[in-house]
């Protein structure tokens, strides 16, 4: 029988919410191993781009990252960010260990082509180094990955942290059950983006394209969904998406994608 490995996902105004974020790590650090943890942080490094001067571009929910917006990102993701969520982990007696996809050649991605959209210095995954995070996991070391990649050629890179938190669960499954967890500030999924309580338990893929087509489920919400998706169809046992509570409180709502 296959251990569960739990891939957890923390963004939205999680990150950039002190306390939330603080509760959060504590019920991370509760959780058995083995798990990963991987973090985005796209709210803080665009407030940091507009203390510095920089253009921060979007489309439908993804960065455009400039030669100078990369430099931000990767101070911003692999420094701040994952540094201060290493220390608490420490301190709430997780051992846990911060890394890009350069560290230890873990991931490995290819700039993205230009064409249709030029999304600049944006890595796609290639490949996940299976047996160097498996290495951290038997030794009850706790991976923590930030959005950050790398091309093998001494390029860093930017990568969206929904697609490195479903290719790194989709990877494992080889020797794992594993579980796809994204948390943030909501519920979950939402049926009416207005209504709280209109949070929808179980969605699949027909519901997806109309609440895509009514601009229902838009912006960032997106690729993270579409990475849910791909996920499941590629092994991952289970994914969810809901409040960053959810780790704690059984009777939270939360939305489990269907395929």
């Amino acid at each position: 029988m296959q251990l569960t490995l739990k891939i957890i996902k923390i963004g939205g105004n999680i990150i950039d919410d002190e306390q939330g974020l603080a509760s959060f790590l504590q019920d991370f650090a509760r959780l058995p191993t083995p798990k990963i943890l991987v973090h985005g942080g796209g709210k803080s490094a665009t407030k940091l781009s507009e203390k510095l001067g920089e253009t921060t571009e979007m489309i439908d929910g993804r960065r455009i990252t400039s030669s100078e917006n990369l430099d931000t990102v990767i101070m911003v993701y692999a420094g701040l960010i994952n540094k201060q969520i290493c220390a608490s982990l420490q301190a709430a007696n997780c051992n846990a260990i911060g890394l890009t996809g350069a560290d230890a050649n873990s991931i490995q991605s290819a700039i993205r082509p230009t064409t249709p959209i030029n999304y600049g210095w944006v890595g796609d995954i290639e490949e996940v180094n299976t047996k160097v995070i498996q290495l951290f996991l038997n030794n009850n070391i706790t991976p923590v990955f930030c959005a950050i990649g790398h091309d093998g050629k001494g390029q860093l890179l930017n990568t969206n942290a929904d697609t490195v938190a479903a290719e790194i669960a989709t990877a494992m499954s080889a020797e794992y059950d594993t579980e796809l967890i994204y948390c943030f500030e909501m519920n979950g999924v939402r049926k009416d983006i207005n209504d709280p309580n209109s949070i929808i338990t179980n969605l699949d893929k027909r519901l997806y394209s109309e609440l895509k087509t009514a601009g229902v489920i838009a912006a960032g919400m997106i690729p993270k969904i579409d990475n849910c998706f791909k996920a499941l169809e590629n092994n991952v046992s289970k994914v969810i998406i809901g409040n960053a509570r959810l780790l704690h409180d059984k009777n939270e709502m939360f939305t489990t994608l269907i395929a």
